[in-house]
């Protein structure tokens, strides 16, 4: 059975789907507008050496989200 988790969770080279963004308000608008809405799939390409920020690779670009915004996004493992 598949889960919901919180896009942070993932491993470099791990593809999901989005299944929710919870952020409210002016981060919520920001997060959607850079693509990240439920049905989208990603794939975590990088992180830094401190884990913050993550490196994500969708619709054919690189989008990089720290932590914090990360954390508002959940995701299904593909």
């Amino acid at each position: 059975m598949k889960h919901n988790v919180p896009l942070r969770s993932l491993k470099v080279g791990q593809r999901a789907t989005v299944t929710a963004v919870d952020a409210a308000g002016e981060m919520g608008r920001r997060i959607r507008d850079m693509g990240l809405i439920p049905g989208c799939q990603l794939e975590v390409v990088g992180r830094a050496p401190l884990r913050d920020p993550v490196a994500l690779r969708l619709g054919g670009f690189t989008l990089t989200l720290r932590n914090n915004e990360a954390d508002h996004i959940q995701v299904e493992i593909i």
